[in-house]
């Protein structure tokens, strides 16, 4: 049995529930959103504005945070690219929240930023306008308008490879510096962006690093709906100049390279001024695949098997245990931060394992009987065993260390990360996949080597959750969660983005005493990119699912 082959401090092996919970159909919408004439609060440039979407729903009183844009430098126009998927409940009032900020600074904290203003409305009048598009004035100004669109079902991944050839020189001394923004034509016949590349410094002729879409993101998976290129030159300041624009679907892309995949890039401005006017360079489409990428669930469903280890910060910058500062204080009745993001995570893995039982680790304390400070202790006291039994065993032996570990330092990740990547190394046979929760309340103390195992475990069936407690700026954070940009050390880039990174206060600062409601959603957003990221290791590695070990759908969370 696995069990048996894992030496003492390895994951326990997640297994399925006894029977398929029950799904409610419902269906996934898209948020495309974009912002005129924004108030800016730049002195000496634009504002940096960033978008986030928050919701409340039926029978809650405060609202919950969905998803974030991507910060667009120096707009007051901002169009941002990554679009916020909801679950769209026709029979309920989705009311949402868009509120715009002006990034400046690290933090993550939206309360560290300049507002914009913000919008409310319900999902609902979204959805119900002509065209599913509304617009509505921003409460600090400007005019914010949103897209919605039901998300297609289509499983097809698009890979291609593009370059560009003999582009207009935009800048004054050099050369270009050439991006470019895809567009699907959505059914109303507005084009709304979808994806955008790198930009590719000082250059005329470009290659881009492969682009890999979702068809549904792509072209809503209609291999004839119309997409649009356009080619920008990249300026600092934020006012990019357009090159050229072309426009093809992905039917035309599949047929390969050849003639008919080579793009003349028009600028609209220049071919009305001049007759003479042929193009402002090429683009070129140097290779293309499309394959239908397995689901999560599928492997679920052939019986992967997710093996779940929590790691909890025993620090000395967490407070004294005994005085009610402390993040580790304990009040009879009360969860403190650290049991509540257990409680959360714990309590939606403990239905996925048949026999219940977790490690659970400890770092950054010093431990009995010789006091020594260890990085991968066993919270239940053992030398041999780090196993609890399901969700009140990983609390009873937490709170068990907290009466029996000096708290001391320094906050470091890397050796629980390393101790869990040998179990992952050790089973690379498609059959397994490993997750690590670890709660810290404060800044990495080894982050080049936490960067180090990190860029290693990129390569093994892991992942990494990281879950923020107390006030503590985390902006170093977010250096590790590869979303905005790919990790690397020394030298080397991870294969794939494994961390998400949540901040507790996110969750629990603005509902209240609601704690289970607000579990609910750290526990969504905590597991969120655990899917992709099972799915993503296990396309590179070539294992595809196996067939279904039992009848019925299974759901964590709503995650497919």
């Amino acid at each position: 049995m696995m069990r048996r082959r894992m030496q003492a401090g390895s994951a326990s092996p997640v297994g399925l529930p006894p029977g398929p919970p029950q799904m409610v159909p419902m269906s996934k919408v898209e948020l495309t959103i974009e912002a005129k004439n924004l108030k800016n609060r730049d002195v000496l440039s634009k504002s940096d504005p960033l978008c986030i979407l928050y919701m409340k729903e039926t029978g809650q009183d405060s609202f919950y945070e969905v998803g974030r844009t991507e910060m667009i430098k120096d707009s007051l126009n901002p169009q941002w690219v990554r679009a916020i998927e909801v679950d769209y409940r026709f029979e309920e009032r989705q009311i949402l929240k868009f509120s715009v900020y002006d990034w400046d600074s690290k933090s993550t904290n939206p309360d560290d930023q300049d507002s914009l203003g913000s919008v409310e409305c319900s999902l609902g009048e979204i959805m119900g306008s002509q065209g599913s598009q509304m617009s509505k004035a921003i409460s600090g100004g400007g005019l914010l308008l949103v897209q919605g669109n039901e998300m297609s079902t289509s499983k097809e991944i698009v890979t291609m490879n593009l370059y560009g050839s003999d582009l207009d020189k935009k800048d004054f001394l050099g050369k270009s510096d050439p991006f470019l923004i895809f567009y699907r034509c959505n059914d109303n016949s507005a084009y709304l962006p979808v994806h955008k590349t790198e930009v590719i410094k000082k250059t005329v002729n470009p290659a881009w690093k492969p682009i890999v879409i979702p068809a549904r993101i792509l072209c809503s998976g209609d291999h004839n709906r119309s997409i649009k290129i356009e080619c920008y030159d990249w300026d600092s300041d934020g006012t990019h100049d357009l090159i050229g624009e072309c426009y093809t679907n992905l039917q035309r892309l599949l047929e390969g390279p050849g003639t008919t995949n080579v793009y003349h890039l028009i600028n609209p401005k220049k071919k009305a001024k001049k007759a003479s006017y042929k193009d402002s360079g090429k683009i070129t489409l140097q290779s293309i695949s499309c394959h239908v990428q397995p689901t999560f669930l599928d492997y679920i469903r052939g019986g992967t098997q997710i093996n779940f280890t929590v790691a909890v910060d025993f620090t000395a910058s967490n407070g004294d245990p005994r005085t009610p500062n402390s993040l580790h204080y304990r009040q009879p009745g009360v969860d403190n931060q650290y049991s509540l993001a257990i409680k959360a995570v714990g309590q939606i893995i403990q239905d996925y394992d048949t026999d219940k039982l977790f490690p659970a680790l400890g770092f950054g304390g010093r431990v009995p009987p010789d006091w020594k400070v260890s990085h991968e202790f066993f919270l239940n006291g053992s030398p041999d065993n780090p196993y609890c039994q399901g969700v009140e065993g990983i609390l009873n032996a937490y709170h068990h260390s907290i009466q029996t570990v000096g708290l001391f330092g320094p906050t470091n990740f890397a050796p629980v990360i390393n101790h869990v990547a040998k179990f992952a190394h050790a089973h690379q046979d498609g059959n397994n996949y490993f997750v690590l929760l670890i709660i810290t309340d404060g800044i990495i103390s080894d982050l080049p080597d936490t960067r180090k195992a990190l860029v290693h475990a990129s390569s093994l069936p892991m992942s990494v959750i990281i879950v923020g407690v107390g006030q503590e700026d985390f902006s170093a954070m977010e250096q590790l969660d590869g979303d905005e940009n790919r990790l690397s050390a020394e030298g080397k880039y991870a294969e794939r983005d494994i961390v998400q990174f949540v901040e507790l206060r996110r969750h629990f600062g603005k509902n209240g005493s609601n704690h289970q409601y607000s579990q609910a959603r750290l526990a969504k957003d905590v597991l969120a990119e655990i899917p992709q990221q099972l799915v993503s290791w296990m396309t590179i590695h070539g294992y595809p699912p196996r067939p279904s070990t039992f009848q019925g759908p299974v759901n964590i969370l709503g995650l497919v």
